[in-house]
């Protein structure tokens, strides 16, 4: 008798062929980039796969069931750079458990309910550079052993359960330390000792986030002298009055940035006391953020006095009284809005020093702000909805030092000015804003110095030739997403010899003339994507000497005007051509050819596909095929076709077409077995122990064929199931479990049985649930969960009411077709009666 597994082993090369017709893949990561990137996410791994390329270097094994990490765990995988092993219920970290994997530069353990941590669980990781450890159960940085990783840079360990702030000894030698988020957990009380080695450390260039940190106290002194490059409290305090202390506890630090305020949704402080924020007056600031306070007093002047010589200051999400703010000239170099709430319709800002305003995001100011700025240089006010009704010159924005403008994301601006007095501008943003009186002058003619200028999705219809003069100096010019006259794209460009990127996809282009780009000899990137052109024109591109890349993707065109590279600039290195309207027949066939000839310049050449043939490879059109006669060519595909189908039906349903020859021999004669029993070998000992001794010893008695007993040796496995199983079988009994479901062998013979039912009529399968198996495994048996589903089944119960019930139906489900002598019948009926009379 043959153990099952080698059963199973004997039939690999039958399953090969059956592989396909599962809907699961045999290999359970989805490769991303081969041999570079893979994706392991909620595949219920127990460990890590072993088919992984040893040349892996990002590696996604979240969501999984590796609960215990063993010594070397990776070493198969040791090129890794990046891995994620997030929320795989890990518990245990051995020693060495990364051991290996010395490139590694993340490693991402967020929601492991870890308990167990060896001293050396991190060992290995010599170039590790981001650790993220959120939601770890940590309780303690002392009980964290990384003392080792001298490249860290990041560490976070958020949402963890750590209560104090003592900063361990080891963080001395983590000297590349530049972010630690410390953020909600459960640290109350900061005190100096907590600090000593943040007081020994030449620091500077840190960063550390306190947020959600339930402190009600800071130590007087605990942070003097400390550096720090960022320092964020939001939402930490429950009151004005905590706050207060614990900025007063601050005092002595000198801190590059400092975050403080609130969360929007996570509000603990009402009834804001601006007296809170005196304590800033003894720490050294170079910028300050204050975020998410809306219950402030009227007059805010005040709560600036200790921030007064801030380079930054930065206002996100509050309400200010326009009228009151900043009546004092602040010397602040920046400053910035961002979602904030204004009172009144109209902004004032006076602030002789400041160099840098963004204004973004903002509610209540409907018009352009009047600003009294006369060094800025910098301004931002995009995406206000705001209206401009006269733009834009020195008069109307009565800023003379003005290098960076963005309005993009607002309402309409009228073009009144072509920036008179603003010639020193070198960036210039419009785009999703809507332009008006654009081809009434030359708008731009001043800005001699423009190097940057995107009116992308502007609304502009371009009709004026000179739209573009007075661009001398412009080095980019992104204008996507708007049109021209009659769809046609002129020169347009005369005076722009300095241009190297110009954008003018999705512009509805139909037509480009020929000499529309022999002003701009240093272009170096052309978009004309996603427009409507139909001819490939090289002669149009070729004055282009410095092109290095064009992009003509998503457009319609079908062929090329004139073949031949020559027409190309010669530094052209990447051409796109995907996702047009490529014809690939014999009338295109020249284009075909070039295509193939210049392969090496296109992008992404093996995605480009025909419209007719639809989604033929272009590179798959062979000129050959145009000296074919298409009646040869009908006549060849379709018998290629039917004997292609003919072997991969033959292929597929091989051992199919054996049990149909079968029945035509053994279809006449009697049934040797009452049933054929198909089952996982783990459950062997039930179908011994129970079915077989119930059956075979009961009255009456019923014959079952059993693959360790009844194939004779010697024979194919496939025979032996074939002949001695189904054809001298009367019925087939499925033992479905949690094993069955697993196990691709018993899926095997329960596919042939389904055709053994299905040619024989008076055939049957009587299915047996041993054990209640999981939903989602029994879904990925698509035909076997309809079967279940759609018709009644034996469920097995192991106590006395049960058993009874369940032999007494096994029993009239067998008899079914069952020949018997008339005092076996008796018998039969005898013991049904009996059965029901210990029901």
């Amino acid at each position: 008798m043959m153990p099952r597994l080698r059963l199973a082993g004997a039939l690999i090369p039958a399953m090969a062929f059956l592989s396909y017709l599962r809907p699961e893949s045999w290999e359970p990561c989805v490769e991303v980039v081969p041999n570079i990137t893979y994706q392991c996410m909620e595949k219920n791994l127990y460990k890590i796969p072993d088919n992984i390329p040893f040349s892996t270097k990002n590696l996604d094994l979240s969501f999984n069931l590796l609960e215990h990490l063993g010594s070397h765990s990776f070493l198969h995988v040791s090129e890794l750079h990046f891995l994620d092993l997030s929320r795989c219920k890990i518990r245990t970290i051995e020693d060495d458990a990364y051991q290996g994997l010395k490139n590694l530069s993340t490693l991402i353990l967020t929601g492991n309910p870890i308990q167990s941590l060896s001293p050396r669980a991190f060992s290995g990781l010599s170039n590790l550079q981001k650790l993220v450890a959120v939601e770890t159960h940590l309780t303690s940085l002392g009980d964290f052993p990384i003392g080792h990783l001298k490249t860290l840079k990041e560490l976070n360990v958020a949402h963890n359960l750590i209560h104090s702030f003592s900063i361990p000894d080891y963080f001395s030698n983590l000297s590349s330390l530049e972010h630690l988020d410390l953020s909600n957990n459960k640290i109350q009380n900061i005190y100096h000792k907590d600090l000593r080695v943040l007081h020994q450390m030449p620091l500077g260039t840190l960063s550390l986030d306190l947020s959600l940190n339930p402190i009600d106290f800071i130590q007087p002194g605990a942070f003097e002298a400390i550096r720090l490059h960022e320092l964020i409290l939001k939402s930490n305090f429950k009151s004005t009055s905590i706050m207060k202390i614990c900025i007063q506890g601050l005092s002595g630090l000198k801190v590059h940035r400092l975050v403080l305020g609130e969360f929007k949704n996570e509000r603990t402080i009402k009834n804001f006391d601006k007296s809170a924020l005196e304590g800033l007056c003894n720490l050294a600031i170079e910028e300050f953020r204050l975020a998410h306070i809306d219950d402030l007093e009227d007059n805010i002047t005040d709560l600036f006095d200790c921030l007064e010589n801030v380079s930054v200051m930065a206002l996100v999400h509050m309400y200010i009284d326009n009228q009151e703010i900043f009546p004092k000239d602040f010397s602040w170099k920046s400053l910035e809005f961002i979602n904030c709430e204004f009172s009144e319709n109209i902004f004032f800002l006076k602030l002789s020093s400041l160099r840098r305003l963004i204004f973004t995001d903002n509610k209540g100011v409907r018009t352009f702000p009047e600003l009294n700025t006369p060094s800025l240089e910098f301004l931002d006010i995009s995406n206000n909805g705001l209206s401009f009704q006269s733009c834009c010159s020195v008069n109307s924005l009565r800023l003379t030092q003005l290098k960076h403008l963005n309005l993009s994301f607002n309402g309409v601006i009228t073009m009144t000015s072509n920036f008179v007095g603003l010639e020193q501008l070198k960036s210039l943003y419009f785009q999703h804003s809507n332009l008006r009186n654009i081809n009434e002058f030359s708008v731009f003619l001043s800005l001699n110095s423009l190097l940057y200028l995107d009116i992308s999705y502007t609304n502009i219809r371009v009709a004026f030739r000179g739209i573009f003069d007075g661009l001398h100096s412009l080095q980019v010019l992104k204008m996507a997403g708007n049109a021209f006259q009659d769809n046609r794209l002129l020169n347009i460009f005369t005076e722009m010899t300095n241009l190297a990127e110009l954008d003018l996809s999705s512009c509805q282009l139909e037509q480009v003339y020929q000499g529309a780009f022999e002003s701009l000899p240093r272009l170096e990137s052309l978009n004309m994507s996603h427009n409507n052109l139909l001819v490939l024109d090289t002669l149009t591109y070729k004055c282009l000497y410095s092109l290095h890349i064009l992009d003509l993707s998503f457009n319609r065109i079908g062929n090329i005007t004139e073949p031949g590279q020559q027409h190309f600039p010669s530094n052209l290195t990447l051409l796109h051509l995907t996702k047009n309207a490529f014809v690939c027949d014999c009338e295109h066939q020249i284009f075909m050819q070039w295509i193939k000839d210049q392969k090496w310049l296109l992008v992404e050449v093996e995605q480009m596909v025909c419209i007719t043939p639809p989604n033929m490879p272009v590179l798959s059109f062979t000129n050959a095929t145009c000296q074919i006669s298409k009646t040869i060519i009908s006549v060849s595909v379709f018998s290629v076709l039917v004997v292609s189908f003919a072997v991969v039906l033959v292929y597929k349903f091989y051992f199919h077409l054996m049990l149909l020859v079968g029945r035509r021999k053994y279809g006449r004669g009697e049934s040797v077995y009452d049933a054929f029993v198909i089952y996982s070998s783990q459950d062997e000992d039930w179908v011994r122990n129970e079915l077989v001794k119930n059956l075979e010893e009961g009255v009456p008695p019923f014959r079952l064929c059993l693959h360790y007993r009844d194939f004779i040796p010697g024979v194919a496995i496939a025979a032996n199931i074939i002949q001695e199983g189904f054809h001298k079988s009367r019925k087939v009994i499925v033992v479905v479990s949690q094993h069955f479901i697993q196990s691709r062998w018993c899926i095997f013979e329960y596919e042939i049985a389904q055709t053994w039912q299905f040619l024989s009529s008076h055939a049957g399968i009587i299915f047996i649930v041993l054990q209640k198996v999981e939903k989602s495994l029994l879904r990925q048996r698509v035909e076997l969960y309809r079967l279940l589903s759609r018709n009644t089944y034996l469920e097995w119960e192991d106590n006395v009411l049960g058993r009874h019930i369940f032999w007494r139906r096994l029993r009239k489900a067998l008899l079914d077709g069952k020949t018997l002598s008339p005092e076996g019948m008796a018998r039969a009926e005898n013991n049904q009666q009996e059965a029901m009379t210990l029901i």
